[in-house]
Order: structure tokens, then sequence, then C-alpha cells
């Protein structure tokens, strides 16, 4: 396994791709600043700016479930962010008990075969954490979950992710870790085994939205990682 620890940097457009790319990013996650699907046209755009991997949203609302209705069209979009040249996607959908909504998740996977995804943060929300990690780990195509360790981001969930990865190597290697990691939790995350760290505007001048990603601020990370 390739020793360098991941840095995945969050894009909401072309123009923050290149500071993104410069900084030393490893792949990009393209959302909008909600958190769902960009359109087609800014997804066109990122993916002819970008060098590296792009994994792109598949989300159409703001809660962490789907509908019937829904499906069609997520499977339909997952194949033209694929075609557009995306290197995989991320999404993740629960059920009305919070808990992951495998069947979902599983029929998504599987009408789009071949390509990688990411389960996103929506596992945070689940009532049963373990529970959850044990359930996501068997998806077809799946290769990381995003995850703070609480809903309320890494500020609140730090502890109890660093003591899921210490206890459980299959969580330590599919973990992408999020949320407004800090520098400071970077090496214990590390040392236990996690292998991909996602910023957002950890990396942007003001820690604003409004500004673009800084080449500068990413490099830091990417010195951090790399040490």
């Amino acid at each position: 396994m390739d020793a360098r620890i991941g840095l995945q940097v969050g894009v909401l457009h072309e123009r923050d791709v290149p500071g993104a790319v410069e900084g030393g990013a490893d792949r990009l996650l393209l959302a909008t600043e909600d958190g769902l699907s960009p359109d087609l046209g800014a997804a066109s755009s990122v993916l002819r700016e970008a060098d590296v991997p792009v994994r792109v949203v598949l989300r159409l609302n703001d809660s962490h479930t789907t509908t019937g209705g829904e499906f069609a069209r997520l499977v339909g979009l997952g194949h033209e962010f694929a075609a557009l040249g995306a290197e995989g996607l991320v999404f993740g959908f629960l059920d009305r008990d919070l808990e992951v909504d495998v069947t979902t998740c599983r029929a998504l996977a599987e009408g789009l075969p071949g390509v990688p995804w990411t389960f996103s943060t929506a596992l945070d929300a689940c009532l049963e954490p373990a529970r959850a990690w044990r359930r996501v780990a068997g998806l077809p195509g799946l290769d990381g979950v995003m995850s703070a360790g609480s809903p309320r981001g890494a500020a609140v969930g730090y502890d109890d992710l660093l003591a899921l990865v210490r206890s459980d190597e299959q969580a330590a290697a599919l973990l992408v870790a999020c949320g407004g990691v800090v520098p400071e939790q970077v090496p214990w995350l590390a040392r236990a085994g996690t292998r991909w760290f996602h910023v957002a505007d950890q990396v942007r001048p003001g820690a604003s939205y409004r500004a673009y990603v800084d080449p500068g601020h990413v490099r830091a990370w990417r010195m951090l990682l790399d040490s």
C-alpha cells in the first residue's frame, strides 16, 4: 500500500481548482456549498480544469434520505458525471430510523458498476455508529467513508473517531477524516491508520466560502501529512 496519506480538497467551482492542485491536493470533492450535486455545467468546468482525480457528490435534497422518484435521477446523474470524467462519486443515504439505507446504497452502487465511491458524512447522523460502519463495509464499489465522528464535526467527534480507528483496522482503512479536522488531530489519526483527510473551509482565507481555495493553505496541509 502506498505510504502517502491522501489529501482531498473540497471545491465549489473551477476557480477553486488551481489553488487546490497547486497546493498538492491528491483528489478533489465537488459539491455545492449546501452539499448537493452540482449542475452539469459546473461539473464539466471543474473536470476540465483539474488534472487530479475528482469525486462528485450525488445528493438531490438536503436530507439524508432519498425517494424512489429521485433514484432514477441519481443513477442518470452518476453516469453523466462519470462520462464527464469524474473519477468517482460521493453519496450515502439513511432510512427513517437513522440507519444506513443499505438497500438504496447498494442499488445505486450496482446501477453505477465500476465507479468507485465514498460514503458521505450522512453516516455521522446514525444513532448507532458502530453498527453503521459494519453495514457500509460490504457495499459494492465502496472505498472510503467520510466521517468526523459526530454530526457536529470533529471538534465534538474526534475522540470517538480516534477510538474507532484504533480499534478497527477496516474502519481506519476506509476513513476519510473530515468535518473540520485541525492539524493537532492529524498525527494521532494518521498513526492509528487513517489514510485520507478532507479539508474544506480550512484551506480558504478566513475560512470563508466566499474566498477561493488558497494554494498556500493547501500546501501547509500537504506538508503536515507528508511529515
